[in-house]
Order: C-alpha cells, then sequence, then structure tokens
C-alpha cells in the first residue's frame, strides 16, 4: 500500500493509519499477472506496518474520496508496476464480516494482465518487498487473499477460453509457442501441439510478420502479431476454445 496519513483510532492501533482523502471502509486488490519463462506469475507484496506486518498479500489501497473504483483500481496498478497500457477488469467484491480482524473492510478486487518487458516494479512506502511469483507456488497470503487467488484463477479459466485476453500478455511480436504457454499456464494443462495450432489458425487471429526469433539458442521461430480487427470482433462476440 502507499504511505497513508496519519489518523488514529483506538481500534486502530495495530493496522496502518488511514489517509485521511480515502473513504474508511472501502479498499481495492489488485491481482497483477505477467508471463515469465512460460509461467504465470503474480506479483505480491510483503508489508511494513500493522497486522500485515511481515507478511505476503496481493497489492492495494484505500480508494480516494473523489475517484471511482476503476480508476483507483487502475492507479494502483501504475503506480506499482509502471505499465500505463493494460487489460483490467473486475473480478468481485470481498466481504465477509471477519475477513479483515481489526473491522468492517468490504474489498473490491481487479484483475489486471501486464507484459513483463514494460514492468518496473516500484516499491510503495508501506513495503518491505514487492516480488513475482509462480500462481502454483504461492505463500501464504494474508486476511482472504488466498481465497481471491483461487477465485481469479478460475476465473480466468473461463475467460480465456471465451476471450482473447490472454493477448495482453504477449509482446507485440510473439511466437505460437508463446501463445500455447499462455493457454497452458492459465488453463493448467498440457496442450497438443499440433492441435492447439489448428484451432489458433481458424480464427483466423494471427499475422505472420515474416520475421525470425534473434539471438536465440534454440532454432529461431516465426513472429506473429495479432490482426486488431479480429481482435475486437473477438472481443465484442467472444469464441469457444476447447481442449
Amino acid at each position: 500500500m502507499i504511505e497513508p496519513n496519519k489518523l488514529r483510532a483506538p481500534e486502530m492501533d495495530k493496522e496502518e493509519y488511514l489517509p485521511d482523502d480515502c473513504m474508511k471502509n472501502i479498499t481495492v486488490d489488485n491481482l497483477i499477472f505477467a508471463m515469465e519463462a512460460g509461467k504465470l506469475k503474480l506479483l505480491l507484496a510483503k508489508y511494513k506496518h500493522g497486522i500485515a506486518a511481515n507478511k505476503w498479500g496481493l497489492i492495494g489501497h484505500w480508494v480516494k474520496l473523489d475517484e471511482d473504483l476503476e480508476t483507483a483500481a487502475y492507479r494502483v496498478v501504475t503506480q506499482s508496476t509502471g505499465v500505463k497500457n493494460f487489460h483490467l477488469d473486475q473480478l468481485a467484491a470481498f466481504g465477509k464480516v471477519n475477513r479483515y480482524p481489526l473491522r468492517r473492510i468490504v474489498t473490491v478486487v481487479y484483475y489486471s494482465l501486464v507484459r513483463m518487458e514494460e514492468v518496473n516494479i516500484v516499491q510503495g512506502k508501506n513495503t518491505l518487498e514487492v516480488a513475482w511469483f509462480d500462481v502454483k507456488s504461492l505463500p501464504e497470503l494474508i486476511f482472504d487473499h488466498n481465497e481471491i487467488v483461487e477465485s481469479c484463477l478460475n476465473h480466468l479459466k473461463y475467460k480465456v477460453r471465451h476471450e482473447p485476453i490472454g493477448f495482453s500478455l504477449l509482446p507485440e511480436k510473439f511466437t505460437l509457442l508463446q501463445l500455447q504457454e499462455i493457454y497452458e499456464a492459465i488453463l493448467d494443462v498440457k496442450l497438443d501441439k499440433p492441435n492447439f495450432r489448428r484451432k489458433i489458425q481458424k480464427m483466423n487471429l494471427l499475422i505472420n510478420c515474416k520475421e525470425k526469433q534473434k539471438d536465440v539458442a534454440h532454432r529461431a521461430a516465426s513472429l506473429y502479431r495479432f490482426d486488431i480487427n479480429v481482435y475486437e470482433k473477438l472481443k465484442d462476440f467472444g469464441f469457444n476454445f476447447e481442449y
């Protein structure tokens, strides 16, 4: 979380100070995903203060009095990663009475998909450490954050089969293997390579760049980019990716 101003209340002795310009019972939490070496990574923070001290959790903040929820979520992702252009979507609100031990706080959760090569992590003043974790090897998280992560991963499995959101994790030019790795990482399955490529080619979504990878130890693969017109249509009308 970002450095807040001082505001004291008896029940807040064990929690971080609350900013004066923020709502007192509503936060946004952000699941920030990126792909690295064929693995789906989640950005987590280890916090300095309060009951979350020295523990890992999702990156979030209080919602300011003069901003809407999506603006708050966008602000947190941008300030944490330096990325300004990314896929952002709301997952759900989490509001169990005791989800935060000291008092009633409802969090509205968003997930974002960023390109790893564009990320420049900025560590907040209330964090000891910020790091990427493989979604298959996450530490124990604060409050209900493990539950939130599980809910989001299940949601992504549905979304990637019906919308082309996975392309938000890719560089502008990518290989078919990189695309397949995204589907495998999100769906948590091993896909048949020829069958996957046939399905993708049927969508007429890809444009062959007529280029090869450079400076790779293995045989250079062809590079592709997505057709923005087809992409927009698939975003509007969806598709069904069966595996």
